[in-house]
């Protein structure tokens, strides 16, 4: 398992906790819809926040980004199905929690120098060709 892989795996652990937390705790959401937030979230976040926002501006901000992203993307979700209907304070609480946990994430995402955006898709024939 390269490392991109077991970041992601990570993350999306972390990011399925909290939306537990949130959408199943606080609210009571189907589990499934719970991981479909989860899956999505973690997909946006790590392609937007942490290949693009995270090297060009820096963790803090990430973060923030990481939680609003996280939380628009829950209200999506709601807005497509009725079956999945998140409240505002399970939103908040879910975007917080996001933004908290990217903030904590990241340092361990950058100590993994082959989860870069230079190398995130070439990791795989570099390993190949040293």
């Amino acid at each position: 398992m390269n490392n991109t892989w077991r970041v992601l795996l990570v993350k999306f652990i972390m990011t399925l906790a909290i939306a537990i937390i949130a959408f199943s705790i606080l609210d009571v959401n189907p589990f499934g819809w719970v991981l479909l937030v989860a899956l999505v979230v973690t997909a946006v976040n790590y392609l937007v926040g942490d290949l693009y926002i995270l090297p060009n501006y820096n963790n803090i901000a990430a973060s923030i980004a990481d939680g609003i992203m996280g939380g628009l993307l829950a209200v999506i979700v709601g807005l497509l199905t009725p079956a999945f209907a998140p409240g505002t304070g399970a939103l908040i609480a879910f975007a917080v929690l996001t933004g908290i946990g990217e903030y904590i994430f990241h340092p361990y995402m950058m100590e993994n120098t082959n989860v870069s955006p230079e190398q995130g898709g070439h990791q795989e024939g570099e390993e190949g060709n040293q």
